[in-house]
């Protein structure tokens, strides 16, 4: 397995990675009001794994060469927005991934949509993956509202 820039990965490696993403790991698709997107919100794929020591989290950046590990109050995490890089290391993971790959795989779906200049039906599907994807995810359950109601409401306000 190729890495973004072209390095080697192993399959222990990208087995290893896709565990803690698994376990301490979270995919998420979150749509964010933007005023300058052409329908006023974007959706966006955030790969994201936590530990409480960030020595693996720096390996595991250093490994793909994306993302940034950033310290929060008592833990650290490896969170990459980028969805060019999201991608390519979903599509790295997926294989190995047992408790998050449907999110992954909704995840790629996502970015897939969005990535050249979309239609509306297309935009709109996407905010009904990224609301699947928030259903799946044990955290975001019971916090997260039907994003795809608020936007069609809105575009529909706007045509």
């Amino acid at each position: 397995m190729v890495s973004t820039v072209g390095k080697m990965l192993s399959e222990v490696d990208c087995a290893y990675i896709a565990g803690l993403l698994d376990a301490d790991g979270a995919i998420m698709a979150m749509i964010e009001k933007h005023h300058e997107k052409r329908f006023g919100y974007r959706v966006r794929v955030v790969v994201k794994i936590t530990q409480t020591d960030p020595t693996v989290l720096h390996w595991i950046q250093n490994l793909f060469s994306q993302g940034r590990v950033v310290k929060n109050k008592s833990t650290y995490d490896w969170i990459v927005r980028d969805q060019s890089d999201s991608a390519a290391i979903l599509s790295q993971l997926l294989p190995f991934l047992k408790v998050k790959k449907q999110q992954a795989y909704l995840a790629q779906k996502i970015i897939k949509l969005l990535q050249t200049r979309y239609s509306k039906n297309d935009f709109l599907n996407a905010a009904q993956l990224a609301d699947t994807v928030a259903g799946l995810n044990v955290r975001s359950r019971n916090r997260r509202r039907n994003f795809l109601s608020q936007i069609q409401e809105s575009i529909s306000r706007n045509d």
